[in-house]
């Protein structure tokens, strides 16, 4: 059959179609197939930004298909307006949910979300307790979803020499320490303590906000931005700043995969209600090595020095040895571990053990005493007090 008439028989049969350039993509159009559904858990002040950082900032074309929030009583629809994570967890066409809830919810929606087939990206931090955050990274593990916590300081380490002599068991018994002095909001974020019970609002449903935290009468300081201040829901000054301080420290120093072993806390005695003023905390690990944490807002500082290790302080053997060691290759990226289904830089498992110092550090401030600490169960050694704050009860039915 000559060329034209077969041209002319196969658009006649219907056969050819014209096409959409959004549908096959080229110049300023992503394919659908490149695209993903994305929805919003938690639409307060942080919400919105990070759902939007998706493309700005992790290069991911993304269709807004949800959005959940407990305080849209009266408003949802439930097709794209929700007040219950559980029902967007449902939906086939979301592949990647935002959290940005209260962070006494963090874990929980993380878990059910990858257990729903979905990636994550979840503000810090990333846990409320240290029981929390190990659930999360084995669920990652056995799930294969791409997991990445709210803060991206890490990325930003370009001295790696300190993480890879620590990491090498190169320390040997020298004196090295990073110490970070204030940053915390300790002072913002202490919690107020006598707030009397409020009605709870129409467009509220609290039962859900409070969740697995107990379920408390109705107070405005413990919705919204104050919620920090109290243990129910966060962890003060040092849950709200202290994975974005910390985290980039934790890499540095090589710790990504253990834990201190002890912590000692400077501070006043606890609220076991709301959190309130510490003045510094002290870490030490299993090599020796320490992080030091003042918050310099309330007492005197421990004036321990920093002393950090590098390559002019080994010898020659100990040299030999860093040498031949391989760098460690460059951290990925959200948007690209998405789309290559490998872990990103802020994976659950390195974000939980950041976290942990955090976590940590609440703990022996709320005890008032020297937490030992096992890197490898991650319970406290002979301290049922402490235990109990590491792995916290649950509201029912809500559970880990």
């Amino acid at each position: 059959m000559p060329r034209r008439q077969f041209v002319k028989t196969v658009a006649g049969a219907g056969l050819f179609q014209i096409v959409a350039p959004h549908v096959l993509g080229g110049p300023n159009h992503t394919p659908p197939s490149e695209t993903f559904g994305a929805a919003l858990i938690g639409v307060g002040g942080r919400g919105p930004g990070t759902l939007r950082e998706l493309t700005s900032k992790h290069g991911l074309a993304i269709r807004e298909v949800a959005k959940c929030d407990v305080k849209w009583v009266g408003k949802a629809d439930n097709k794209t307006i929700y007040t219950d994570f559980r029902r967007v967890l449902e939906r086939k066409d979301v592949d990647i949910v935002v959290i940005a809830t209260p962070p006494h919810w963090h874990a929980l929606i993380s878990i059910l979300a990858m257990q729903a087939g979905k990636d994550v990206l979840c503000e810090k931090p990333m846990s409320r307790t240290v029981a929390e955050g190990r659930v999360v990274a084995e669920i990652a593990r056995q799930t294969g979803r791409i997991y990445q916590f709210g803060t991206y300081f890490r990325y930003g380490v370009l001295n790696k020499e300190m993480r890879k002599i620590i990491r090498a068991g190169l320390v040997n018994g020298r004196e090295v320490r990073v110490v970070k002095h204030g940053g915390f909001k300790v002072q913002n974020w202490s919690g107020p303590i006598m707030v009397e019970p409020q009605p709870v609002p129409d467009y509220l449903d609290w039962e859900m906000y409070c969740g697995p935290a107990p379920l408390r009468p109705f107070q405005h300081a413990r919705f919204g931005g104050m919620h920090r201040g109290y243990w129910d829901y966060d962890g003060g000054g040092l849950g709200d700043m202290g994975q974005h301080l910390l985290d980039p420290i934790c890499y540095a120093m090589g710790k990504d995969d253990t834990h201190p072993v002890e912590i000692i806390p400077h501070a006043p005695p606890a609220h076991p209600d709301v959190t309130g003023m510490w003045g510094w905390v002290r870490m030490k690990y299993a090599d020796g090595v320490e992080l030091l944490i003042e918050s310099a807002e309330w007492g005197e500082p421990l004036g321990l020095p920093e002393k950090r290790i590098s390559r002019r302080d080994l010898n020659a053997e100990e040299l030999k040895i860093l040498d031949a060691l391989p760098d460690e290759p460059a951290l990925l990226g959200f948007g690209e571990a998405v789309k290559t289904r490998k872990q990103s830089g802020g994976n659950a498992d390195v974000g939980h053990h950041s976290i942990c110092l955090v976590h940590l550090a609440n703990v022996a401030i709320r005890t008032g005493r020297t937490i030992k600490f096992d890197p490898v169960k991650e319970v406290a050694i002979g301290d049922e007090e402490a235990n109990r704050l590491i792995n916290q009860p649950m509201r029912a039915p809500w559970h880990l």
